[in-house]
């Protein structure tokens, strides 16, 4: 397994240089079958990310721009009266993908950004009093700018939620920025990428994740991570079940693409930051900390082993 996951992240760097780390825990994402949210300034590299994922994994890909006058039915689809027939027929929308982008999603009304609900939570869309399936694996890859930018809307707890892990990719080291600015345009080099696995193979890989096992040591120390975040003062709220079950399954998948099948903590440690981070609020002095920052203080505080 880790030697696909290698050739996944090496295709994907060809593109986006620099940022092996964050692909990695793309990758992890998408294996826990998991949705992705990429928080960063514009022009860094979120939309390529989502757009090389796509075709590394050969899935079919979708992107909608999200804007303030974008509606449900742009995403979801709309019946329209055919005059030959007498008939509404169904028009899918873009949403009837393996992979949809949902660019810049603060962008868009609340209203609009609620259109994906149930489709991220249970695969499927009802429309007109209908519920269609969606194509599977499904995956939204949504990108979105800092919330202090003009012209955005916060996304609420409960949309957060729903994205297993949100990253960030971050200016490049002196080294990747130096590759980009004498290599090929990214651009020219995302239409060469070719499929590394096909759409099957990806869904064997989640299903492999059942096979990783858990010690009780490590879920004793997972319990202890959530207990502290329910606990202690410094955090507003804490852990929700599934965002426990999200961690586990996410350090499964890591744990996967390294080659074992079994999970020790320094997995959970790897993806705890991207799980938690948008999960976790602070409480007075730690109200102006990132979530990340939260986590990696936690993840100092408390014992691996009791």
């Amino acid at each position: 397994m880790k030697k696909v996951a290698d050739q996944i992240v090496d295709a994907i760097s060809q593109v986006l240089v620099g940022k092996e780390q964050q692909i990695r825990l793309a990758l992890a994402c998408l294996v826990a079958r998991g949705h992705l949210l990429i928080e960063d300034l514009p022009g860094m590299g979120k939309t390529t990310l989502a757009h090389a994922l796509a075709q590394a994994l050969g899935l079919s890909y979708s992107r909608v721009q999200f804007t303030s006058d974008l509606l449900p039915a742009d995403i979801l689809g709309v019946s329209v009266f055919d005059k030959q027939t007498g008939q509404f027929n169904f028009h899918q929308g873009p949403i009837f993908n393996q992979v949809i982008l949902a660019d810049e999603i603060n962008r868009s009304t609340p209203k609009t950004q609620s259109a994906l609900l149930e489709a991220m939570a249970e695969g499927q869309v009802s429309i007109e009093g209908e519920t269609r399936p969606l194509p599977q694996p499904f995956f939204v890859i949504a990108t979105q700018n800092p919330f202090h930018q003009s012209g955005t809307f916060p996304l609420p707890e409960s949309q957060l939620d729903r994205f297993l892990m949100r990253i960030s990719l971050g200016y490049p080291d002196l080294k990747a920025e130096r590759q980009l600015l004498s290599g090929t345009d990214p651009r020219e080099l995302l239409r060469g990428l070719k499929a590394v696995v096909s759409a099957d193979q990806l869904e064997q890989m989640q299903g492999s994740i059942k096979a990783v096992k858990v010690s009780d040591s490590l879920l004793d120390y997972l319990q202890r991570l959530i207990h502290y975040t329910r606990s202690d003062a410094s955090l507003e709220i804490g852990i929700s079940p599934r965002g426990a079950l999200g961690a586990l399954n996410c350090a499964k998948a890591w744990a996967l693409l390294e080659d074992r099948h079994y999970v020790i903590p320094e997995d959970l440690q790897q993806v705890l930051p991207a799980v938690w981070g948008h999960r976790l609020m602070g409480r007075g002095d730690a109200g102006s900390l990132p979530g990340e920052r939260l986590v990696t203080q936690m993840l100092n505080t408390v014992d691996i082993i009791e």
